[in-house]
């Protein structure tokens, strides 16, 4: 018995250092938000370990979830700038910075009020799944350099939806995006970034895989931040 112990505790011990070792490679890998960057998500607030840039809460809050391996606070110039338009918008944490491994996640902001959500890549991906699980208050969907998946298959929602790709992004797979248009509604909006890439759609470096961008970041933020502005205005109903 003794000895089923010590081996017990021998596998615990293993299985610990492992984990920890596992978390240690993610977060190195983890893409970190620019002085930029940092500097605009001071104007946010803290709510539910989420980022909230604070707008007018009478409008459908506007909920986003990162790319893989990206740290919130890489959204917040135009997150800022959605906010100054009028729509609040809360920046989503997951574990390890990876949405997949909580797709609900925007259920503790939610809450069964008017929303509309979007994310970046990956983050993308999960938001059409929450937003198909959850469309009884649903106002609206937007992809940055994102689609659906059959789980988030939205063709059928009738709701806004705008997704927003970029000319020089290298790390979106481009025949994967073609073929889930048959996963949004026929009159979905689609605007590409001329010279933007696909780090571009948030603050944070350079990301393995992409192509260089031949326009700012700062002006790729602008354009993103006008596009959904307009759409907002002109798409969605309170």
């Amino acid at each position: 018995m003794k000895k089923l112990s010590k081996w017990l505790i021998g596998i615990i011990i293993t299985l610990i250092i492992l984990l920890g070792a596992m978390f240690l490679i993610i977060k190195n890998k983890e893409y970190q938000p620019s002085i930029q960057a940092n500097d605009a998500a001071k104007s946010s607030i803290t709510v539910d370990n989420t980022f909230k840039f604070q707008g007018d809460d009478s409008k459908p809050m506007v909920i986003f979830y990162p790319g893989a391996l990206v740290e919130p606070k890489s959204y917040s110039i135009w997150a800022k700038k959605v906010a100054q338009a009028g729509y609040s918008v809360y920046i989503v944490r997951f574990p390890l910075d990876l949405a997949v491994l909580n797709s609900n996640a925007a259920n503790k902001i939610q809450k069964n009020k008017p929303y509309i959500i979007g994310g970046h890549s990956l983050g993308g991906t999960m938001a059409c799944r929450y937003a198909k699980k959850h469309p009884k208050t649903l106002k609206g969907v937007f992809l940055l350099a994102s689609y659906p998946e059959k789980k988030g298959d939205l063709h059928e929602i009738k709701v806004p939806i705008i997704s927003l790709t970029a000319s020089n992004d290298g790390v979106l797979n481009r025949t994967n995006y073609q073929k889930a248009k048959k996963f949004l509604p026929n009159n979905t909006i689609y605007e590409q970034i001329s010279g933007g890439n696909h780090a571009g759609f948030g603050n944070y470096g350079k990301q393995q895989g992409d192509n260089a961008a031949t326009i700012s970041n700062a002006k790729q933020q602008n354009i993103i931040s006008q596009l959904l502005i307009n759409w907002l205005n002109q798409s969605i109903s309170e």
